[in-house]
């Protein structure tokens, strides 16, 4: 009784760590490798969160209206290793984002690379299997 208990308890903890797994997706299934963006605004917020980080930013559309995009980035892990810190993206910072737009055509894309006002430019973390040109 108690072997059949435990192989229960290690069977549901096994299946309770594949869950993140499951919620993880390809870049394929969510944005659109043929739809390029680059998209020029101010950060309203950054979230450093795991798996991924997202920056939401205002860009102004074809009538100067604010509007307000999703971008996702890498994990903030990977994101601090390839330059970024705390500070990068502070709440009204300027910034252009690269990246790809969500397949649904909303206001959400996954992010190549920021570039800051001063010029600056830092890698994203990309998800689409696409090598960038300064790290071949």
């Amino acid at each position: 009784m108690k072997k059949r208990l435990l192989v229960m308890i290690a069977g549901l903890g096994l299946l309770g760590a594949a869950v993140p797994v499951w919620a993880h997706h390809a870049f394929a299934a969510e944005f659109d490798q043929t739809k390029p963006l680059k998209l020029k605004g101010t950060v309203v917020k950054w979230e450093v969160t795991n798996p991924h980080s997202w920056i939401h930013m205002d860009v102004k559309d074809g009538d100067g209206k604010a509007v307000t995009w999703m971008i996702e980035g890498g994990s903030p892990n990977n994101l601090y290793r390839l330059g970024f810190t705390k500070e990068s993206l502070p709440p009204g910072a300027e910034i252009m984002v690269e990246g790809y737009q969500a397949k649904d055509g909303s206001t959400r894309a996954v992010g190549k690379n920021v570039t800051f006002a001063d010029g600056r430019k830092l890698f994203l973390g990309l998800q689409t299997g696409e090598v960038p040109s300064d790290k071949k």
